[in-house]
């Protein structure tokens, strides 16, 4: 799941002035029409169920789908709203909700809404004790094994009851420099990857006020050398081989037994038959300290701005209910619904995967996406920096000590 926002984007919205709203007056009938931006084109279906299901309890709102690839997206929403003119509800993350809550692009969401759902990932939503966000997905990390590259080396299947052993092991016996194979996938991705085994060493990235960085905790330091040990013992690939190609594409090829993905890889996956044959799915195995899995979902944001903000946070709210829940889920997109008992329809389009053994043993350990008001700025510190600890070209204690240090600095000024 694609995240960031570019820093001059986020900086901006701090900014932002007063402009008309985004949507037009009722017609003669007292019909209005709400716009609903996304970026992920696989969740077209999905979301124009959804929005069949919502007209038809709503007859007199018709609500007009906006899909902006990726690449666009946050340029697209941040002129839109610097001019006073946002789609009146669009998915937002939580590394951004707070930016652009403070400038006043999105408004206040009742939090009965969000009644029922993960608190570990509605949590992410929330600035100065206000919801800006209904969450409608989440996405949970997990361990995606090749079962060939396994079978080859006559070892069995990980399990619930993995730990980092157990992955440290495996990658050494499935390692074979003849083949170009590797144990292990390693790159460089604090959701799916580093985040999770800083807090699983026992360690964190923020402190529970959001105030100070956890890098320079011990712990933590461990959780990061958990990943560059992997490619110092030469069981992962260098860092440089992930610059050209994505990770995801890396692991189809049959060269690596295990990565750190997400569960809403199943959908890119399953469209490969000989992919789907070969590989599957289990929980993210326990840390020496504790278990955990960063929890992290897209949710829907209305308009500061919107002219329909009833009708538009009625929307909202629709998209996070188990209907609409059940709808996503029965899609078989790359979404998993974030509703509690409605994931059923999109564990079973993908039968030979252990999704629903995964979820199941994930989410009571779910920890939110650590995020603050100025994630972008930190992120971009500990990204330029770790990217020498990767590449061996500093120790990881080094590197996280200064992360830390100018990470206090960015946080001192929220």
């Amino acid at each position: 799941m694609r995240l960031r926002l570019p820093l001059a984007g986020l900086v901006s919205l701090a900014v932002l002035t007063a402009g008309c709203g985004s949507s037009a007056e009722p017609d003669a009938n007292g019909k209005v029409t709400i716009s609903y931006a996304i970026w992920d084109k696989n969740d077209q279906a999905g979301s124009e169920k959804i929005i069949a299901a919502f007209q038809q309890a709503h007859p007199n709102v018709t609500v007009k789908l906006e899909i902006t690839p990726w690449e666009q997206y946050w340029t697209k929403l941040q002129t839109a709203a610097s001019g006073g003119a946002a789609p009146d509800v669009f998915w937002m993350n939580s590394l951004n909700v707070r930016m652009y809550a403070k400038g006043g692009v999105i408004a206040p969401i009742a939090e009965s809404g969000a009644a029922g759902l993960p608190e570990a990932v509605v949590e992410g939503y929330r600035y100065e004790g206000k919801l800006y966000g209904l969450p409608h997905n989440v996405s949970i990390p997990a361990l995606w094994y090749d079962k060939k590259i396994f079978d080859a080396a006559g070892l069995e299947y990980p399990t619930a009851d993995w730990t980092w052993d157990d992955v440290t092991s495996a990658a050494k016996k499935l390692t074979d420099p003849a083949k170009q194979q590797f144990g292990i996938l390693a790159p460089m991705w604090d959701q799916g990857g580093f985040y999770n085994t800083m807090i699983q060493a026992g360690g964190h990235v923020l402190s529970p006020d959001g105030k100070k960085s956890g890098f320079d905790d011990p712990a933590s330091i461990q959780g990061l050398e958990f990943w560059t040990g992997l490619i110092k013992d030469k069981v992962a690939p260098v860092a440089e081989v992930y610059t050209d190609t994505d990770p995801i594409q890396l692991f189809q090829s049959g060269k690596y037994g295990m990565y750190y993905g997400g569960v809403w890889f199943a959908s890119t996956y399953w469209a490969n038959p000989e992919i789907r044959e070969r590989i599957d799915v289990a929980p993210l195995p326990k840390g020496p300290a504790r278990e955990a899995v960063i929890l992290l979902g897209l949710a829907n944001a209305v308009s500061a701005k919107s002219e329909h903000p009833e009708e538009s946070a009625a929307f909202a709210a629709f998209v996070s209910s188990e209907q609409a829940q059940k709808i996503i889920s029965d899609s078989g997109g790359g979404a998993l619904s974030v509703r509690p008992g409605t994931q059923d329809g999109w564990f079973t389009a993908f039968p030979s995967f252990h999704l629903k053994e995964t979820y199941e043993a994930s989410m009571p350990h779910g920890v939110p996406y650590p995020a603050t008001l100025n994630t972008a700025q930190w992120q971009d510190v500990q990204n330029k920096k770790l990217a020498d600890a990767w590449s061996g070209k500093r120790p990881v204690a080094d590197v996280a000590r200064e992360i830390a240090a100018q990470m206090n600095e960015i946080l001192a000024k929220e």
